[in-house]
This record gives structure tokens, C-alpha cells and sequence, in this order.
């Protein structure tokens, strides 16, 4: 999956959302599980171009396709957020941060929270680095 994928309509998001929270899921689990009544074959059809776009992959088992998230759902929302900062901000993530400030989308806490995740993730990666 690259940093491209394309976007996702209302009915592909909520497929997405459950694949994420259910794991190895087949269609006709997906399609128990939405919100709105649909024919296992416009699932399975959701499934496909799902695919194509490079948000699941798929293992048979038998007979029965078997779906999975190409990637953890935090990885695809963090290369969505990269390309509205890249977008909107010309790659400040700096400037978003502020205008979530700015707006109380985040807090203080919030802040520091983030600020320490930042530096254990840097840290992290000095260690692999040196290994």
C-alpha cells in the first residue's frame, strides 16, 4: 500500500471500520454487521475495489474469500493526515498542531501526551539505529 490511496466513499469507510475491528473478516460477516441491510454480492463488490485500492488484502480459504487491513488503521489515518498537512500547510505538521491548539481540538495534556510519545518514538529509533 502506497502513500497515495485514494479516497474512500461512506459505504467503503464503514467497511474499512469493521474489517479494522473484527479482523480476518469474510463478506457475509461484513455485511451482518453494517448498518444497513445490502446483498452479500455488493459486499463482496465493496470488498474488491477495497482491494484494488489497496486498503485489504485476501487469503481463500476453500472457497470462501477472507479479508484483512493491508495496514493498521493508525498508519492509513497517519498517511491521510500527511497529505492534508502536505495539502493545507505546505508539510507544516507544526502549523496544524498550533491550529489544533488555536481551536481546542487539543489540550494541554493532550500536548504533553504527544510531546512524550514524540520522544520515545526518537528515541526508539536512535537505539535501532546504533544496533
Amino acid at each position: 500500500m502506497d502513500d497515495g490511496l485514494p479516497g474512500l466513499g461512506d459505504l467503503e469507510r464503514e467497511v474499512m471500520q469493521l474489517v479494522w475491528a473484527h479482523g480476518p473478516v469474510t463478506a457475509e460477516a461484513v455485511r451482518e454487521q453494517l448498518s444497513r441491510r445490502l446483498k452479500e454480492s455488493t459486499v463482496r463488490t465493496v470488498l474488491r475495489r477495497l482491494e484494488e485500492k489497496g486498503y485489504v488484502r485476501h487469503t481463500v480459504d476453500g472457497r470462501t474469500y477472507v479479508y484483512q487491513a493491508a495496514e493498521p488503521r493508525a498508519r492509513v489515518a497517519a498517511k491521510a493526515v500527511k497529505r492534508i498537512v502536505d495539502w493545507f500547510c505546505n508539510g507544516s505538521v507544526e502549523e496544524v498542531l498550533v491550529g489544533m491548539v488555536d481551536n481546542a481540538m487539543l489540550d494541554q495534556k493532550q500536548l504533553r501526551e504527544l510531546a512524550d510519545q514524540v520522544a520515545k518514538a526518537k528515541a526508539s529509533k536512535g537505539r535501532g539505529a546504533r544496533k
